[in-house]
């Protein structure tokens, strides 16, 4: 019977890991299709309002209460986050005192499903009435809140994906991608670039990958090895050793670059029996060597170097003149990699 039982226990825990599953697939598909369907109603409207925030020069203000304040608050971070002034503002406390932050040329969002939120509808006549611009982002196009906006977004989803079709799930999810849709769009119309991106996130990661240039980190100067291309070889080892770079740059009278001789380049050499008190760099050095630019980003030099297996890159301006070199040890200190 004890068996039978733990037996009958085993089954019925199946069952419901297997009833989980069915649900949490069903959830998915259904906040899926909720974020598909946004595609195909795209139009004019998300052009209207992507146009009024990037040519007004005030600020987007973004509000919801309930469940659509919080997607209301992750908007406006995302927004902010990507070149868009923004910040959210809570409805209730708009009508305490926090409509002073809105001004003329700002642009407000509000966001509710049903588009007939008091306390959101409350405050739009003041909003407008502060010259302020108000975009709507609702399920329903005749709603109250709807028709009062300047653009109405359409967030409407068939169905939530609650079983019971009543908690906000996969409105809430439409409201998201809609509201990432318009940041990122956003991002692209003002030329919003990776360095900014860094700049307003200081504690990532990206910042050492985006902020900093093979200029910042290259040697130059006094401090840059260099021979000329006929120099002794000899002459180029000395250099090497002189420069601590384990390379030399062989150039020509203009500084453009014909060649780099490095300490594997000089191996090479020895190996092959090569008389170096007879041979000049040119016999010994690895012409077209890989260059990049000083604009470059540190990381691409990293990329370069991972791709081609070296481990020093000579950089020149647009003529191929030396400006500078840069080895891995380099891209170590300055935390790229």
């Amino acid at each position: 019977m004890i068996k039978a039982a733990r037996i009958a226990q085993k089954i019925d825990a199946q069952g419901h890991a297997a009833k989980a599953l069915e649900l949490a697939r069903r959830v998915l598909a259904v906040e899926a299709d909720a974020v598909r369907a946004l595609i195909e109603r795209l139009d004019q409207h998300f052009v209207a309002a992507l146009e009024l925030i990037a040519t007004r020069n005030g600020r987007v203000i973004v509000s919801g209460i309930g469940k659509s304040g919080h997607i209301a608050r992750k908007i406006a971070s995302t927004l902010a986050s990507t070149g868009t002034s923004a910040y959210f503002v809570h409805p209730a406390e708009a009508s305490h005192g926090d409509l002073g932050m809105i001004e003329a040329g700002d642009v407000f969002i509000a966001i509710s499903y049903s588009g007939s939120s008091e306390e959101l509808l409350s405050i739009v006549p003041l909003v407008k009435r502060r010259g302020a611009k108000l975009i709507a982002m609702t399920g329903d196009a005749q709603s109250a809140l709807a028709r009062e906006a300047d653009v109405h977004l359409d967030a409407g989803v068939a169905q939530e994906a609650c079983p019971l079709n009543l908690a906000p799930t996969a409105s809430t999810t439409a409201a998201l991608a809609l509201g990432d849709a318009l940041a990122v769009a956003l991002l692209e119309r003002r030329g919003f670039s990776a360095d900014d991106f860094a700049r307003s996130h200081p504690k990532g990661r990206l910042p050492r990958q985006a902020l900093v240039h093979v200029a910042d980190v290259m040697h130059k100067g006094a401090e840059l090895p260099a021979v000329s291309h006929d120099a002794a070889a000899l002459e180029a080892v000395a250099e090497i050793t002189r420069g601590r770079l384990g390379m030399t740059a062989v150039i020509d009278s203009e500084r453009r670059v014909h060649g780099i001789f490095t300490d594997g380049d000089l191996r090479r050499a020895l190996e092959k029996g090569i008389d170096l008190a007879g041979a000049t760099v040119g016999e010994v050095m690895t012409r077209k060597p890989r260059t990049l630019g000083p604009e470059a980003l540190a990381v691409e030099a990293v990329q370069l170097m991972e791709a081609h297996k070296i481990s020093q890159l000579l950089v020149v301006d647009e003529h191929g003149a030396l400006l500078g070199a840069l080895n891995m040890h380099d891209l170590f200190r300055a935390k790229v990699i």
